[in-house]
């Protein structure tokens, strides 16, 4: 099937519901709306009321049910509409998502998947074009994936349902119908904890996740044309990381650059830049460069183009990288 991200999800999601009488989907409008962007349309038709549960307006009850379903043998999927509306169930996701099974000592385990768009691309405001997911990286016992490609968007969500861990599903918001790809009929698994090296090379590293991952392409390739050859490593799963690869490719090119959306201070590329820091600091010809977005509140939209990372700009970093 030549599907978009948009599509590839809907299919992971009706596939698991079929396959899993357990699989159930709860949040705002996923039934007869389908959802902000219609990730869940036609599912209430076919799986009922039972298992395609709109909830009210409030993120921190929808988790906390979720939180009792999974504890109870069901395998939950709540949709957050947007990552900026994630912060009321914060504390839900924090204090009782992450630690059910180190606190009951593995007698119970929350095996539950939070799917919600984050970042920007779709001309929206602040709270509809957050990119926080270092706040979830830092919690320990939660699980955190970023699909790049309908592809990977559909074999790391089955991964993530069929798996006994909570799991936070990050989908980029500007990716949801960018492009199509050949998605298989029949369910698959990526790897969650595997990231993926999207293009080869040896005079740098870039290091990318979501929708950075074809603005770090687009750079290599202008790059390119001024002879540097330029490794795109794309994360997919944010936490656990892949450090093998991270570092592995950090000591054969010796240049690194790391780009996300997020603002700058204490955003994941930070402990990137820590960890090749500690395991292949040896190896490096420059510091390791970070380009992302600014420390400010996501902007209005008339100034989004500006705010986060594009591939000129990216290309300015690599450019620096090539000149120590």
């Amino acid at each position: 099937m030549n599907a978009t991200m948009a599509q590839a999800i809907n299919q992971a999601l009706a596939g698991e519901m079929e396959r899993d009488g357990r699989v159930v989907i709860l949040g705002e409008d996923v039934g007869v709306d389908g959802g902000v962007f219609r990730i869940t349309d036609g599912l209430v038709d076919k799986f009922g009321r039972e298992r395609v549960i709109d909830t009210p307006l409030a993120e921190s009850a929808g988790v906390g049910v979720a939180i009792g379903m999974a504890a109870l043998g069901l395998k939950p999927v709540v949709e957050i509409q947007f990552m900026g509306f994630i912060y009321p169930a914060f504390n839900q996701i924090v204090s009782h998502v992450a630690r059910l099974r180190n606190r009951t000592r593995g007698r119970f385990t929350a095996p539950l998947v939070i799917r919600t768009p984050y970042g920007a691309g779709v001309r929206a405001l602040e709270h509809h074009s957050e990119s926080t997911e270092a706040m979830f990286c830092h919690i320990p016992g939660l699980t955190v994936v970023v699909p790049s490609t309908p592809y990977d968007a559909k074999g790391l969500l089955v991964a993530a349902i069929r798996g006994e861990d909570p799991v936070l599903f990050l989908e980029p918001t500007r990716l949801y119908r960018a492009e199509k790809q050949d998605v298989p009929d029949e369910a698959y698994e990526v790897p969650i904890g595997k990231a993926k090296v999207t293009r080869p090379g040896n005079d740098l590293t870039i290091i990318a996740w979501g929708a950075m991952v074809p603005v770090a392409e687009r750079a290599a390739v202008l790059a390119a044309e001024s002879g540097w050859s330029t490794e795109v490593i794309d994360l997919r799963t944010l936490s656990p990381m892949d450090r093998e690869t991270v570092v592995g490719s950090a000591k054969k090119t010796g240049r690194v650059l790391v780009v996300h959306e997020a603002p700058k201070t204490c955003g994941l590329g930070a402990e990137i830049a820590a960890l090749i820091g500690e395991k292949a600091l040896l190896s490096l010809e420059a510091p390791v460069l970070r380009i992302t977005g600014w420390d400010i509140t996501p902007p209005l939209p008339k100034s989004e183009d500006v705010y986060y990372p594009y591939p000129e700009r990216v290309l300015r970093g690599i450019r620096r990288l090539m000149e120590f």
